[in-house]
């Protein structure tokens, strides 16, 4: 038995799920999203409290793995579409800004060239004060995923900690060299 997918998803009020042969089609105030779940595996219930549960056909090992799964993913997508994700990224270094172009972040890392970032499709990107980004969307999986993309252009190095980071991601730091 899986932990996490026995746990009831509540749907908060302005937001709804129907069912759908192998669909569910989850909404609310900033948005809508779709998933997909084989219906020889799982049966979703939403009782009139508004609680959202998936259940198992089936009693076995790896059903119980995509139970958890899912169950994350269907919680994942209602925060989405009620509430919205957000990622919140420093710039650490001299000379290091941010800038916001239309549908382009550009970026001044300390390169020799300005890096230019297309911004996805259900992103919406905020900057503050040139050295703060603010990522925020409806689908989790894409809003850490341009956080990681953004990060991975310059990663924050241990010595001085200058690079692009999460708001209070801890950084290891290295003591320099000794003569």
């Amino acid at each position: 038995m899986s932990k996490l997918g026995k746990k009831i998803i509540v749907l908060p009020k302005d937001s709804n799920i129907k069912i759908e042969s192998g669909n569910l089609m989850i909404s609310g105030p900033k948005g809508s999203k779709n998933i997909k779940f084989n219906e020889k595996l799982f049966s979703p219930n939403v009782n009139d409290k508004k609680e959202f549960q998936f259940m198992p056909n089936k009693k076995m090992k790896n059903i119980s793995v995509l139970w958890g799964t899912y169950r994350s993913l269907v919680n994942n997508a209602v925060i989405g579409v009620s509430q919205g994700h957000e990622k919140n990224l420093e710039l650490n270094g001299v000379g290091f800004r941010a800038n916001l172009k239309g549908k382009e972040l550009v970026l001044s890392l300390g390169f020799s060239h300005e890096i230019k970032y297309k911004v996805p499709e259900g992103i919406n990107i905020k900057v503050d004060k040139q050295t703060k980004i603010n990522i925020t969307g409806t689908d989790k999986e894409l809003v850490s995923k341009t956080a990681s993309e953004i990060k991975a252009i310059k990663p924050v190095e241990p010595y001085k900690g200058k690079g692009i980071k999460e708001k209070n991601q801890y950084v290891l730091r290295k003591e320099g060299k000794k003569k």
